[in-house]
């Protein structure tokens, strides 16, 4: 496909979304730095899912349909998740749920179909991408069944959600980048293997991240007093 100016715009949205994701992810969480590239990143995400969505359509590839749709739903579930502090679930998040058990059924129906498929493949991809997709689908909808059980989210779940949501949109990003396009990049650096760290490093962050709020758990509430001054 030539540069079209729709092209343009998905790869401009990507490079900044890697670039803004990168910064949010390094920044002190909860920091107005941290807020500021983490609009920027959502403001980029949502831009390249959609485009890449659109552009997908156009040739005709379902595994890149699902894969858009994923990523802005995780980003989108994440996005709302961080502004509502409090427990509350509305018209959004039960369409959500519905998006992420179409993507996921849809991706395992695709990888099924390619399982049995004499060459291995359907619509240009192989089984493996497909469960893939379905894995995360299916994990993401299990998350939302489980906090519609709670009736909400909040403390520290909260920005676990958030946190593990993001992190792994900015995975989908990266690997988009690097590893699906190694071609772009010098011969040098595909056999240096920093094309494959430059993917894998958001899932890197995000499993420091979420050791560090598990550790600290630093928005899990606290009694008032100490348990010694409620007894005389």
């Amino acid at each position: 496909m030539r540069l079209s100016p729709i092209l343009g715009f998905h790869i401009c949205m990507g490079v900044l979304g890697f670039l803004s994701g990168a910064a949010a992810m390094s920044f002190r969480k909860g920091s107005c730095r941290h807020a500021l590239a983490g609009t920027a990143f959502v403001f980029a995400m949502l831009c390249l899912a959609a485009s890449g969505v659109y552009l997908a359509a156009i040739k005709s590839q379902p595994g890149n349909i699902l894969g858009g749709a994923l990523t802005f739903y995780l980003v989108a579930t994440a996005w709302v998740t961080a502004k509502h502090r409090k427990m509350r679930l509305g018209i959004f998040d039960r369409g959500a749920l519905a998006a992420a058990s179409a993507v996921g059924v849809a991706a395992l129906v695709y990888g099924i179909t390619a399982l049995r498929s004499p060459t291995g493949m359907s619509h240009e991809y192989s089984s493996g991408p497909y469960f893939f997709l379905a894995l995360v689908a299916l994990i993401s909808f299990a998350g939302d069944v489980r906090m519609f059980a709670r009736g909400g989210v909040s403390g520290t779940q909260r920005i676990a959600r958030h946190l593990w949501r993001m992190s792994f949109a900015f995975f989908i990003a990266s690997a988009s980048i690097f590893l699906a396009r190694r071609r772009l990049f010098p011969s040098i650096l595909r056999r240096s293997g920093l094309l494959v760290f430059l993917s894998v490093l958001p899932l890197i962050l995000m499993v420091f991240w979420l050791w560090q709020i598990r550790i600290t758990k630093p928005y899990e509430k606290k009694p008032l007093l100490p348990e010694s001054s409620l007894h005389p």
